[in-house]
C-alpha cells in the first residue's frame, strides 16, 4: 500500500562520493530515504512500546508463572 501523504521539499547534505555513485545506478533518493526512515521509525515505535509495556508484561508472566493458564488442565500433550 502506497502512502499517499504530502511530499515536502528538503535540503539534505550527503557524501559527495555516495551521491556519485546513487546517481550512477539511478537511486531515487527520495524514496531510499523515507523507505529508511519508516524502517528506523517503525523499530524505535517497536522498542517504545516494549519500553512502555515491559512492567505490564513482566506482571502477566509473574501471574501466569504463580497460577498457571485456564487451559493447563485441558492440553493433551
Amino acid at each position: 500500500m502506497r502512502n499517499t501523504a504530502h511530499k515536502q521539499p528538503t535540503n539534505l547534505s550527503i557524501r559527495a562520493d555516495l551521491l556519485q555513485k546513487a546517481k550512477a545506478r539511478k537511486i531515487n533518493l527520495s524514496q531510499t530515504l523515507e523507505k529508511s526512515l519508516e524502517k528506523i521509525l517503525r523499530e524505535q515505535d517497536r522498542q517504545a512500546w516494549v519500553e512502555d509495556n515491559r512492567e505490564a508484561m513482566a506482571a502477566a508472566n509473574r501471574f501466569v508463572a504463580e497460577r498457571g493458564l485456564w487451559s493447563d488442565g485441558l492440553r493433551r500433550f
